[in-house]
């Protein structure tokens, strides 16, 4: 439906509700809407996913699966690939970066291809075994939802970001039933800071999301009935928290790595085919690694870890030697983060948070097996396998309430709530101290967004350089006469001035206290230059800079001002007071 025709067919019931609507119920209703599509939309491909996994698993003879499991991830990555070269013009933005990026930078507006082409390449990918999470391309296509419906609504750019986050939460309470970890998602990962009476939309959109998953697809994702935790384990507690920001740093670096990797890799289909090779040879060798893992945590927490060697060439060991099934583990555990980098890299779509849930749990029974064999304390392996998660989860994205929250709902581990607060904020802290910045916002800082560092900087990330942009600056040309300079200072309301060469050049600057002395020479008039009087500019501003570091160029240089010029054409000024009073602009708008 063209955008247009959507917008007349919806403008009478736009124009009823500004007179019958206030904003604040108004939001409310979009935020009902958001939630149950969202909703809609994890429970589609939840059980999309699942549904042709088990398809596929079964349609193959048991001697012959473990040689479906090593080719399923190729297909499944390919089919992506021609997805994403035929349908979406060889774009598609991976993971929660982009949400955050648009909305630092495009004022909260997300593409519309993104409402599809998330859940088609995650389908596609994860469905053939692709070791990668459905959390991020759900969570996304909230976002688009978000956004999408906040543009059709009319909302203001305050309140589609909102509703931006409220898509993120809901997709996330929906994959896991999960509300309150779905709203502490939102506001850790995907909003950075927001303003209490915001929440109530957030929640809304959220447990609607939570409903419409309960009714249509039944079950949780993990199950744990505990009530009591042993106070003597605090202190392994706190060596779990220092094991699981250990293997969040690891995971954080080598996601990166792989990142940087693949980028230099070229050929699209080249790297279908060996991506998609190597994959194959690590599900081959570990089954574990095949698809999102869900199924291997489960077996952990039903006390069923033998079965991790299930299909392997391992097999045969299961019942001999214990070390077999803790290496088995460990090598699952590291190398899922290159499963997951291999199956993205290789142009198919999944996310790190359900990679980062699956390694945490093995983390989580690797230790407390190891302790239990030490003789040194008897302590919970399936505690211990919830705690991991938690702590892993917590460093990967750092987000520990988000962490603690959805571990405590989705296990029913509300009576582990002290040891997931112990593990989870000594896991961040530890974490933030070697990687102060999450997988999903290192690759934004290195374009100079900052969306949660601070309030400061995640401020002035979003004020556009070139919308700063003054142009009223009157322009010289460097063979210009100093006679022809005096002309322009009378009529001019400036006193800078760039110097512009035919081609739209910036080739320097004169300023009216430089050439002051020169004004009162009547003899030159005619024979000094501009080009010979004009200096050059302390420094040029790129369209792609930050404002931030605009702004401390302007303090280190003591200057006002500075030209914007992109490959040296000339587009005008940037001043400093420009910046500051667009940046007490946009905290009155966050805080009002």
């Amino acid at each position: 439906m063209p955008k247009n025709y959507l917008h007349r067919l919806l403008s009478p019931l736009l124009l009823w509700r500004l007179r019958h609507v206030n904003d604040r119920v108004y939001l409310i209703l979009v935020s009902v809407l958001v939630g149950g599509l969202a909703g809609l939309a994890a429970v589609a491909i939840k059980t999309s996913v699942h549904g042709v996994q088990t398809l596929l698993y079964a349609w193959v003879p048991e001697q012959y699966r473990v040689f479906a499991l090593f080719l399923y991830p190729i297909i499944g990555i390919a089919l992506t690939v021609i997805f994403t070269r035929y349908f979406l013009g060889g774009t598609l933005s991976r993971g929660i970066g982009p949400i955050i990026y648009n909305i630092a930078r495009q004022s909260s507006i997300v593409p519309r291809s993104k409402l599809y082409s998330q859940l088609v390449t995650s389908f596609l990918t994860v469905s053939f075994g692709g070791s990668a999470g459905l959390e991020a391309p759900i969570s996304v296509t909230g976002s688009a939802l978000g956004s999408n419906l906040g543009r059709i609504l009319r909302v203001g750019q305050r309140e589609r970001r909102l509703l931006v986050g409220c898509g993120a939460a809901a997709g996330v309470a929906a994959i896991f039933n999960s509300p309150i970890a779905g709203v502490l998602f939102a506001v850790e990962v995907i909003l950075s800071e927001l303003s209490a009476p915001f929440f109530i939309p957030l929640l809304i959109s959220s447990a609607t999301a939570t409903v419409v998953s309960k009714a249509l697809y039944a079950g949780q994702p993990f199950v744990l009935i505990t009530s009591s935790w042993p106070v003597q384990g605090i202190p392994f507690y706190v060596l779990l928290g220092l094991l699981t920001a250990l293997l969040s740093v690891y995971m954080i670096r080598i996601y990166f790595w792989a990142d940087k990797f693949f980028e230099r890799w070229t050929g699209t289909f080249r790297k279908v085919v060996l991506g998609g090779f190597g994959l194959g040879i690590m599900v081959f060798i570990f089954p574990p690694l095949y698809g999102e893992g869900y199924n291997i945590v489960q077996l952990l927490l039903s006390g069923q870890p033998e079965h991790l060697v299930d299909n392997s060439i391992f097999s045969v060991y299961r019942d001999e030697n214990v070390w077999t099934l803790l290496l088995v583990a460990a090598a699952s555990m590291l190398l899922k983060v290159f499963a997951t980098c291999i199956t993205v890299g290789s142009g198919g779509n999944g996310g790190m948070f359900g990679s980062s849930l699956f390694a945490g749990a093995l983390m989580g029974f690797i230790a407390a097996r190891i302790i239990n064999l030490s003789g040194v304390y008897p302590v919970s392996e399936v505690h211990f396998i919830v705690l991991g998660m938690a702590g892993t989860l917590a460093g990967v994205i750092h987000a520990p309430l988000t962490a603690i929250f959805l571990i405590a709902e989705i296990t029913g581990g509300y009576a582990l709530f002290v040891p997931l607060m112990v593990v989870s904020s000594s896991s961040y802290l530890i974490t933030r101290y070697f990687e102060p910045y999450s997988v999903y916002t290192r690759k934004l800082v290195t374009r100079g967004v900052y969306m949660h560092a601070d309030r400061d900087r995640g401020l002035l990330a979003q004020l556009d350089i070139l919308s700063l942009v003054q142009t009223d600056y009157e322009p010289v040309h460097p063979e210009s006469t100093l006679g022809e300079l005096v002309t322009i200072f009378r009529h001019a309301n400036r006193n800078l001035f760039p110097v512009v060469d035919d081609v739209g050049q910036l080739v320097g600057l004169i300023t009216l206290d430089t050439v002051r002395d020169a004004l009162f020479d009547d003899e030159h008039y005619t024979t000094t230059r501009v080009r010979d009087l004009m200096t050059m500019p302390p420094a040029v501003v790129n369209p792609d800079d930050t404002t931030l570091d605009t702004l401390r160029c302007m303090e280190q240089l003591n200057v006002y001002a500075l030209p914007v010029a992109t490959n040296g054409r000339y587009l005008g000024f940037i001043r400093k007071s420009s910046i500051l009073s667009n940046y007490r602009r946009q905290l009155l708008k966050e805080t009002e």
